[in-house]
């Protein structure tokens, strides 16, 4: 099944607009983008893994995370996302950046994000827009393979969903 993967990077709006279909209901695909132990399985590009320091799926709350390989399991850089509105099964915005690893924003750039889910017979379509700042802070994450990086993780949620229904 060819599954739909749109990436548009409009520097014009410093927007970076995300649509991808999976090969799963809605429950399944909501659940993998709003539950930690499900995250940690798929967001990262392979070899390194995430790992959640803190997730508080809530208006308010937040998710503070890190990445990490087989060489660096103490890494100093987190991604902090605060959630800030969620409308259940449909779609929830984010405030998102880098952090320390108690949470406090380290430096100033900085994205606002709404992930959309629109469920059909056989697939569930997520649309993200990803909107930065500035320009300088768009392009810097294009260019520190931001791009390349989350193609790898929804890649590794194909997979995911793959071993959810062969395990069945």
């Amino acid at each position: 099944m060819n599954l739909l993967f749109d990436f548009t990077v409009d520097k014009a709006t410093n927007t970076i607009y995300i649509t991808r279909e999976f090969a799963a209901d809605l429950d399944l695909v909501w659940d993998a983008f709003t539950k930690a132990e499900i995250l940690d399985q798929w967001t990262a590009p392979k070899p390194y893994r995430v790992r959640t320091k803190e997730m508080d799926f809530r208006e308010g709350g937040r998710w503070l995370y890190t990445m990490v390989s087989q060489e660096n399991e103490n890494p100093s850089r987190y991604s902090l996302v605060d959630f800030i509105e969620i409308h259940p099964k449909t779609d929830f915005s984010t405030r998102n950046c880098f952090a320390d690893e108690n949470g406090i924003q380290n430096g100033n750039a900085f994205s606002l994000v709404k992930n959309s889910f629109k469920p059909g017979p056989e697939i569930t379509t997520v649309h993200i827009e990803k909107k930065f700042d500035d320009l300088a802070t768009l392009e810097m994450m294009v260019k520190l393979g931001y791009i390349e990086g989350v193609a790898a993780g929804l890649n590794n949620l194909d997979e995911y969903f793959r071993t959810l229904v062969t395990s069945k």
